[in-house]
This record gives C-alpha cells, sequence and structure tokens, in this order.
C-alpha cells in the first residue's frame, strides 16, 4: 500500500489529470516511473538479495512483495499508455501510432507481455504447472525488458541495465556458491563414496512419498530451513525446494517429497523401481544412489528455544516442517542434561533451565500409515522426554496424531452445517506398477471396512463387518473431536479402521498391509511393528481418529503457559487460515498485553503453495 502510494503521487504531483493539455506531461512521467521500479521488481526476485540480507528475511517472504510490486507496476505502465490513448484519441491517432510508429508499437507489445506475465503468475496458473510456468515466466521476462529496452530513450535505458545486471550477480552468486558448497574439490567437510558430488538415496513411503536421504550433507542448517535440491538424471535442469526434514546432529539430510507431477513424480518413480531390486547394504550408494547438488539453505524463523509453550501443527507433509522443530527444543534440553559444555553452545537455554517448558504437536494426517514417515524420530523424542523427567526436569511434550481418512480429504474445505474446517488435501497412496490393482482395492467408498490377521488382508463388506466406528453408521474420522482431553480421559474414542494401519513395500516390491480389528488397541495387533506398539500403546502419543479442533487446543496450551508462546502451523492453506483466526480470536479473547497478564503469542505460518 505505501509503495501504491508513493508511486502515484510520484506520477500526478504538480499535474492535472483533467487538463487535457497535461495528459502528454503525465504519459511521459508515468513511462519515466514505471523505468524506475524495474530494478526494485527484479531485485525483490532474487534468491539471494540485500533487501532480505538487510532485513533479515528470506527470499519466499519476499516473493509476495515481488508480486504485489509488479502488479503497482503494471498499473503505471497502463496508467502510461492509457493517457497517450486519451491524448491520441482526441485526433482519432491511436491507430496511426499502433501501426506506423516503431516506438508505439514496442511499447504496446511490452505492455502485453506484462499482462500476460501478471495473469501467468496467478495461484490458479502457477498450480495447474509449476514447472511450465518457472520457464514461461523466466522467458516472458527477458522478453519484456527487450521490449522496453526498444521503446525508452536512450538517456533512461539505464533502467533496463541495472536489472539486467541484479540478475545475472544473483546467478553467478548462486552459481559459485553451489560450486563451492557441493564440488569436493573445493568442499572437504563429508565424503563423497567416490563422487565428485554428494549423493543421495531414494525410498518410497506411503501415501506418494519419497524419502530422499544425503547421508553426508555438504552444508550445515537450522530446523525450519530448505534447500533446492537437483538431480540432473532423474529430473534434467530442474531445482526443487524441499524442506529438510532431519536435524543437524543427526549428521544427514533428510526430506520427504510429496509426489505431484514432473520431477517428483519421476523421484518417485526411481525409488520404487530401486526397491524393487534386490541389493545389498553396502552396494546401495554404488548402484543406486544419485548425485545431486543442493542449493541453500533458505528460510528463517526465529528461535523457539525462546519461548515457554510452543504449539506446533501440521498437515501431512506440514510434519516435515514441525518435527525437526519440536526435536531441535528436545535435543537441546538433552545437550544441556549430558554436558553442561554442550549446553552452552545453545545460548537460548541457561544453565538454570530451558526456557521451553511445554511442547504441544499435532499431526494432521490420512492414514494411520502414514505416521511410519516419523514414527522413530517421535519415538525418541517420547525417550528423551521421559529420561529428562526421571531426572526431575520440569517439561512436557503432548503429542497427538488424528487420522482423517474420508474421501473429502481431496479438497481443502469441507463445509458441514455452517462451520467451515480445513481439509489438506492428500492424493491415494501411490506405490509400485505391479501393485497398482492391490491399492485401489485397500479403498473403498462408503468407508468399506477390512480386517486382517496376516500380511496378506481380505475384504469383508459392511454387512459382514463388526459396524462402523462412528456415529449412524459412518467413519469415525468424519467427525469433529472438539475436546480431545475429554475424549482421551473417558476411553471414549475409537480407532478407525477404514483405512490402513500400515502400507509398506517389501525388499521384492510387494504390498504389505496391516488393518486393526475394530474395538482392539493398537498394541494387541500382531502385524504392527513392536516400536509401534510401544509408541502408540503407550500414553507418549495420542492417536484419534477424527478431525482436530485447533482453536480448543491451542487455548489449553495458551492456558497453562507462563510466558510467551510460539505458534507454528506448517500445512494446507486452509489449515493455515484456521489456525491464523484461532490466534487472532484468542489474542482478543485473552487481552493479550492489555493489562490483563496475558502473554504474548508469536504466529509462524508456512502454507502449501507455489
Amino acid at each position: 500500500m505505501a509503495d501504491l502510494v508513493v508511486v502515484l503521487v510520484l506520477c500526478f504531483y504538480g499535474l492535472n489529470p483533467r487538463d487535457q493539455w497535461q495528459w502528454e506531461g503525465i504519459g511521459y512521467r508515468t513511462g519515466f516511473i514505471a523505468a524506475a521500479q524495474l530494478p526494485l521488481v527484479v531485485l525483490l526476485s532474487g534468491k539471494r538479495n540485500i533487501i532480505g540480507w538487510l532485513t533479515g528475511t528470506s527470499y519466499e517472504r519476499l516473493n509476495w512483495l515481488h508480486r504485489w510490486v509488479s502488479r503497482i507496476l503494471f498499473l503505471t505502465v497502463t496508467i502510461h499508455m492509457g493517457f497517450w490513448f486519451v491524448s491520441w484519441a482526441r485526433y482519432d491517432y491511436i491507430k496511426v501510432k499502433l501501426t506506423t510508429d516503431p516506438i508505439t508499437q514496442r511499447g504496446f507489445a511490452a505492455w502485453c507481455i506484462l499482462l500476460w506475465i501478471i495473469l501467468s503468475s496467478l495461484l490458479p496458473a502457477r498450480k495447474w504447472n509449476y514447472e511450465f510456468f518457472v520457464v514461461q515466466h523466466i522467458t516472458t521476462a527477458a522478453g519484456f525488458l527487450a521490449a522496453v529496452y526498444l521503446h525508452l530513450p536512450e538517456e533512461v535505458k539505464v533502467w533496463i541495465w541495472l536489472p539486467i545486471g541484479l540478475v545475472i550477480f544473483d546467478r553467478l552468486i548462486r552459481a559459485l556458491a553451489t560450486l563451492f558448497i557441493n564440488i569436493s574439490v573445493f568442499s572437504r567437510r563429508t565424503k563423497r563414496f567416490g563422487r565428485l558430488t554428494p549423493t543421495a538415496t531414494f525410498r518410497p513411503l506411503s501415501g506418494s512419498v519419497t524419502r530422499i536421504t544425503i547421508e553426508s550433507p555438504p552444508i550445515s542448517w537450522t530446523p525450519g530451513q530448505h534447500v533446492f535440491l537437483t538431480c540432473h538424471k532423474l529430473a534434467p535442469l530442474q531445482a526443487h525446494p524441499f524442506t529438510i526434514a532431519s536435524i543437524p546432529d543427526d549428521r544427514r539430510m533428510e526430506f520427504l517429497v510429496k509426489s505431484r507431477s514432473g520431477g517428483t513424480e519421476r523421484f518417485l518413480h526411481h525409488a520404487e523401481k530401486s526397491l524393487s531390486l534386490p541389493v545389498s547394504a553396502g552396494d546401495l550408494h554404488q548402484r543406486h544412489a544419485q548425485s545431486v547438488l543442493v542449493e541453500g539453505p533458505y528460510g528463517r524463523i526465529r528461535s523457539l528455544r525462546q519461548f515457554d509453550s510452543v504449539f506446533l501443527i501440521a498437515g501431512s507433509s506440514g510434519a516435515t516442517y514441525t518435527v525437526p522443530l519440536m526435536r531441535d527444543i528436545v535435543s537441546c534440553w538433552s545437550k544441556h542434561a549430558h554436558n553442561d559444555q554442550i549446553a552452552r553452545n545453545c545460548p537460548a537455554v541457561p544453565l538454570q533451565g530451558a526456557v521451553t517448558r511445554y511442547i504441544r504437536f499435532i499431526w494432521v494426517i490420512r492414514f494411520r500409515a502414514q505416521s511410519d514417515w516419523f514414527l522413530s524420530q517421535l519415538a525418541n523424542v517420547a525417550r528423551d522426554v521421559r529420561q529428562l523427567k526421571a531426572k526431575g526436569w520440569l517439561i512436557e511434550v503432548d503429542m497427538s496424531i488424528y487420522v482423517t481418512c474420508d474421501e473429502a480429504l481431496g479438497r481443502d474445505r469441507l463445509v458441514q452445517g455452517q462451520q467451515e474446517i480445513f481439509e489438506p488435501s492428500f492424493d491415494k497412496p501411490r506405490i509400485a506398477t505391479s501393485t497398482q490393482d492391490r491399492i485401489q482395492d485397500t479403498k473403498k467408498k462408503n468407508c468399506d471396512v477390512y480386517t486382517s490377521d496376516s500380511i496378506s488382508s481380505s475384504f469383508q463388506s459392511p454387512a459382514n463387518a463388526l459396524g462402523e466406528c462412528g456415529l449412524g453408521g459412518t467413519c469415525c474420522c468424519r467427525s469433529t473431536i472438539e475436546n480431545e482431553k475429554k475424549v482421551l480421559e473417558s476411553n471414549s474414542h475409537r480407532r478407525c479402521n477404514c483405512s490402513p494401519d500400515t502400507i509398506t513395500l517389501t525388499e521384492g516390491g510387494q504390498l504389505s498391509t496391516s488393518f486393526s480389528k475394530r474395538g482392539t488397541d493398537a498394541s494387541s495387533v500382531s502385524t504392527r511393528s513392536v516400536e509401534e506398539n510401544d509408541i502408540f500403546g503407550s500414553s507418549d502419543i495420542a492417536l484419534l481418529s477424527g478431525r482436530p479442533q485447533p482453536q480448543q487446543l491451542l487455548r489449553d496450551t495458551l492456558e497453562q503457559a507462563l510466558g510467551e508462546s510460539a505458534v507454528v502451523v506448517c500445512g494446507p492453506q486452509g489449515l493455515v487460515d484456521e489456525v491464523r483466526g484461532n490466534v487472532v480470536a484468542l489474542s482478543d479473547e485473552r487481552a493479550v498485553h492489555k493489562g490483563t497478564g496475558a502473554q504474548g503469542i508469536y504466529l509462524h505460518t508456512e502454507s502449501f503453495g507455489y
């Protein structure tokens, strides 16, 4: 808004738009003002730019400003063209100028290109095919600069050379940094298994997800950051941004990549193919690891260790953002407990005790099998917290996983009555082609029920089943859990069995599924792993069937807080919007910083998008 006001003032200050004899003067001025905006537009689009460095803001936050400044540029160019057209229209001269004057033709061509750039940059176009959007966006932007260069007089062409120089500088810095980070000749941080660049392994997971692991990461990072990953053999000339799902203490870099189309789909195909081939662990890097390039890390978030209470909520693969944040805090607790010297490297944790006292972790998934993505990490968190509490640490970590497996999850939002509830957008599980038919059989409409006493599951029709787990013969995961604490204390929640507990691939590429019998506890199912039995059979993690009520969960967290709280949400846009609204409502309800003693709330949002 401030940029718009400044631009409009500069365009019209001292001029009267109603005076027809000043229309050409306004046309000249708006043209110069439009050209002067080009460096700012390009500067805000760069991954490494001085604005982000000075403000401490990552490029993805500045990209929002890039889009709006570009729209203001389009408005300025339209005003510039409009006043010239109005001036020429008095003499019926518009057609003559467009057909005979090269300067007018180049200027009109630049306006048309800019109009296309604005329209093709809208969210529906970016979601349709993001890789196509990137290619055409760069191409048309270059065409726009060329047309403007030919349109402008010599004395103002410096405004074209400035953005060109900024683009070259950004690309050069990124290329040099990428080479220095990844090429083993320059960087000897880690071993490369005899290769010039880092190598990564690919493994398929349930829910059309690929786990990409770099055993020897070439860079250091902090939780919550992401990198651009390039694998030219699988996805040539493509660099995809992926959140780092591990923490530096793991000594490896992991990504959980949701398969959509293009490069991410090729990653999944390669992972499925590699898993179906027999290979020993020792030959894994030699035969199936792929050379990759890593650029980054990017992204910034305020340190969560300085808050008394931390509320983390994620939808589906959004847990790749929230799980490392939680593990980072717990890891710092453990370092302090085991070694005071190491704890001094965590400045947010004084020797008297950890600043963060309470963590609330919520994860919303479509299938219970998706909990395998972070099962071992969550188990380690629960184990570390138990050990710390046994030593007298006054800390608490509450973790809940909500399973929402109905077909409505194909949309971002589902309206029930007058209440609009977020709905993550998930795809159906995707496994190897040879097992695709079996996957289609594992999910039917109307919440079909399955039972299994072995790895091979058999289907039962609803008429022969034990009865639906929800009210009115519906799936219990379609309901909203208004009060989680009350449900858990009364032990009245029912385990959903219309989706598989586990979906895995054996070494031979065969689909292995497991379903809990209705009314039985997870720990009693013989096909579940021992680790999963331990973590879900105890009170470490609450596994519920249904949708969460973020506002009530957030209210419970804020009411027990003894200091400032942090709220972090990552997931579908519907979830982000709902949590953002909940934070605003609870802040007003509690009269934060208005003399009531209620402490402040810090909100950080990350949404799925392009």
